[in-house]
């Protein structure tokens, strides 16, 4: 008689779809949301690769730190690029409730700075432009913002801890600050992203790989496919980002024996 109450219950957890607690995967959204606090981030390494057709190939790698906001809005960052057509380069960005600070040493920017200085300082009108810090091949997804994380998952495909899927531009500039303040969702808004998440066991990201094909818009670009894999580490950490020493920074920069010139920001 035992044994049989003792198989009318195991069936019954069965038929009621009860699983044992190690199968539970926790909601990636609320995982997120859990670790998103002013003071907090998250430290990311980065790799990038332009492609036209298979004769060609460009690299850069990126490491640093994102610090965000209880909303996963970018806040701050602090990167390091290396790989570049100029050398090894670093920049810093600030954003602010209007308009943002930004901080460049190294690459192209340290062949113009000004003798003694290492930091070239300049100021965004209406937020951070976080393309020409970062540059052309930046991630475009931001999955600290709950709102993408959660029309990654939407549009995606799940299958255990990797979602696979396809975005227009225009669907993630409309979920994404961090699309929207980039120079590529001023472009084709129907043009296509595609993406594939890994997730931590915690439910966080661990890592995302997106591609996409410049449309005509620069013509050493067009054309051209854009492969992005970045991995994020640390969530929730505490960060702290300062800006340079004054004493090593100018808003000044000599090109041609032309200085105080400047770029558009």
């Amino acid at each position: 008689m035992r044994r049989m109450i003792t198989t009318l219950v195991v069936c019954g957890a069965l038929l009621t779809g009860v699983a044992p607690a190690h199968a539970v995967i926790k909601n990636p959204v609320q995982a997120l949301k859990a670790v998103l606090a002013p003071g907090r981030g998250m430290h990311v390494t980065e790799t990038t690769t332009l492609m036209e057709g298979a004769a060609e190939r460009t690299e850069r790698r990126r490491e640093g730190t994102f610090a965000f906001d209880a909303e996963g809005r970018i806040t701050a960052l602090d990167v390091r690029t290396t790989g570049g057509e100029y050398g090894p380069e670093r920049a810093i960005g600030f954003n602010h409730d209007i308009g943002g600070t930004s901080y460049q040493s190294g690459g192209r920017i340290g062949k113009w700075l000004t003798k003694g200085k290492t930091w070239w300082k300049d100021s965004h009108r209406l937020h951070l432009w976080h393309t020409e810090l970062l540059g052309y091949d930046e991630q475009l997804i931001n999955p600290a913002e709950p709102a993408t994380l959660a029309a990654l998952l939407k549009h995606g495909q799940r299958d255990g801890d990797t979602v696979t899927g396809t975005l227009t531009f225009k669907e993630l500039v409309r979920v994404s600050r961090w699309a929207q303040h980039s120079t590529h969702g001023q472009w084709d808004q129907e043009g296509e992203l595609s993406y594939t998440v890994t997730l931590t066991p915690a439910g966080l990201v661990g890592r995302v790989r997106s591609t996409f094909t410049f449309p005509d818009v620069f013509e050493e670009l067009t054309g051209r496919t854009l492969y992005v894999d970045t991995r994020y580490h640390g969530w929730g950490e505490k960060v702290s980002i300062k800006a340079p020493d004054a004493r090593k920074t100018t808003t000044e920069l000599c090109v041609e024996g032309l200085c105080n010139w400047r770029l558009p920001g």
